[in-house]
């Protein structure tokens, strides 16, 4: 009562945390892409849209701006594409992109992991596994160039618990894809793990 569900983009009450107004009108401009991945230690990549515009405001808004709510609403525009939720069912985890300790206290929470919690919860097929772990503070990516994003990330994840990912199919779920060098880094941990294959999910690109 104090606190209701609201639809997280126009703020009006509604138990799905996505009202069909806003839905319909953001719907227009998703994209819904995926694509086969050479080059690097995952296999395929699936976003929603471009990472511009109202939908880059409202992802800021969401990781900055202590607006945690939101994040039924970014699974929401997930979970009511029939294409993606087949494609998840496919897979046996899904894997948040881990922040720094010091970085979640100051902020509440880790974005990622919030959104990947709720698709869990709601795509039976598939289980919330939080094996990776980030264990240097580094520089915020978004501060830095591309040619120096692929060295800050080097050896600041570490693997928590080999045994559940051994031989399984994983989705490593992140906010936003830029130049890819920060999934790329935990989807190689988690290969030198013995994961069999890996799926990067995310809001935008």
């Amino acid at each position: 009562m104090i606190y209701p569900n609201v639809c997280g983009f126009c703020g009006k009450i509604n138990e799905e945390a996505l009202c069909e107004e806003c839905f319909e009108k953001i719907n227009k401009n998703l994209k819904y892409q995926v694509e086969e991945i050479k080059g690097k230690s995952f296999e395929k990549h699936i976003y929603l849209a471009k990472y511009d515009g109202n939908f880059r405001e409202n992802i800021l808004a969401y990781k900055f701006s202590e607006k945690s709510y939101m994040y039924k609403t970014f699974a929401k525009l997930i979970l009511k594409n029939e294409k993606i939720c087949r494609i998840i069912k496919s897979y046996d985890i899904i894997v948040p992109v881990p922040i720094h300790k010091k970085r979640k206290n100051e902020r509440g929470y880790n974005q990622s992991e919030l959104i990947a919690k709720e698709i869990a919860k709601n795509i039976k097929e598939i289980k919330y596994q939080n094996p990776l772990k980030k264990i240097k503070n580094n520089e915020r990516q978004s501060e830095l160039k591309k040619y120096q994003r692929k060295q800050n990330v080097k050896n600041v994840y570490e693997i928590q618990k080999k045994q559940i990912i051994q031989d399984k199919r994983i989705i490593l779920f992140d906010d936003i894809y830029t130049t890819g060098s920060t999934v790329n880094e935990c989807a190689k941990i988690l290969k030198q793990n013995n994961v069999r294959e890996i799926l990067v999910l995310t809001l935008a690109k």
